[in-house]
């Protein structure tokens, strides 16, 4: 199970004792507090805690320009133009902080954003629980041939289930020899931060994670975006739930311009000046490689 009773314990009895508080809260926010949610089959994210509200972009873009928290109208206006002109301090404002669990290879994936505090769970002072990732059977795909870092066809009949075998065999038996390894009672053994060495990479860790909302932005445009791996995309995407209810306006910006938005190169803008003059461009004569004419085509596609 994703939580053990005595995390859900905990998260029952904070839910069940509000404190009051003189600083601004997000009601959308307040909904999700310490509430977990499940990904993939052991994982979850969880809110922590979090500063700042849309009302809190608005203010510190304003104060930097001498009209403090006066003006408190049009506050969805102003928060696009911020996000439209690639302003980034004012949304440093806001800041979350969650309590993930997730399975090794994707948290070391995650930590390549390195805008962010992190305290992970330390396999040095206790004991890894026996969970791992073990793909459902529609996530069970081939090396792409385009895509070096994708996947292609699902795998189907004897071979999905080879596979599967595979995975969950291996991380058992690491898991029984990583176990037989350690030190148990008055039994000597090997050190725990020597016997994690041998678990797999599917192997679920957990961490708290705080982040400002732009860099949360940022991280969030990469891994929530359909190219990012699936099971990196899922914990993108309960965390895009969240920030949506957190700070809506926000969010709504973000979706707009960046998830659903595109960059253009000037080549790329050159050639659809022309072609909205009605001249026909291809990719002999656009000045772009393959791959950006590729690009190019899957945006105004």
């Amino acid at each position: 199970m994703p939580l053990t009773p005595e995390q859900q314990a905990d998260i029952d009895d904070l839910r069940a004792t509000p404190n009051q508080t003189l600083r601004v809260v997000a009601p959308g926010m307040e909904d999700h507090l310490y509430k977990a949610y499940d990904v993939l089959d052991h994982g979850f994210i969880r809110v922590i805690d979090y500063m700042g509200d849309d009302n809190a972009i608005c203010q510190a873009a304003r104060v930097s320009y001498g009209k403090g928290t006066k003006h408190v109208s049009q506050n969805e206006g102003l928060i696009r133009y911020l996000m439209r002109h690639w302003h980034s301090t004012p949304f440093e404002m806001c800041e979350i902080k969650l309590h993930v669990k997730l399975p090794v290879f994707v948290a070391r994936q995650w930590i390549r954003h390195r805008t962010a505090n992190v305290n992970e769970y330390s396999a040095r002072y206790s004991i890894l629980d026996r969970e791992f990732y073990i793909p459902q059977p529609d996530a069970l795909a081939a090396q792409s041939t385009q895509n070096n870092q994708g996947r292609g066809e699902v795998l189907q009949g004897a071979e999905a289930e080879r596979v599967l075998e595979i995975l969950k065999s291996d991380s058992t038996r690491c898991y029984d020899n990583y176990e037989a390894m350690l030190s148990q009672d008055d039994q000597a053994g090997l050190a725990r931060e020597l016997a994690r060495m041998n678990l797999p990479a599917n192997v679920y860790t957990q961490w708290y994670w705080k982040v400002d909302l732009h860099n949360l932005f940022h991280f969030l445009r990469l891994r929530a975006d359909a190219h990012a791996q699936m099971e990196i995309r899922v914990y993108a995407e309960a965390i895009c739930k969240v920030v949506a209810d957190w700070v809506p306006f926000a969010y709504g910006a973000f979706e707009d311009y960046r998830l659903g938005g595109a960059t253009l190169s000037g080549k790329a803008l050159d050639c659809l000046r022309r072609m909205l003059k009605g001249e026909e461009v291809t990719q002999e004569t656009s000045g772009m490689s393959k791959g950006e004419w590729r690009e190019f085509e899957g945006v105004i596609g």
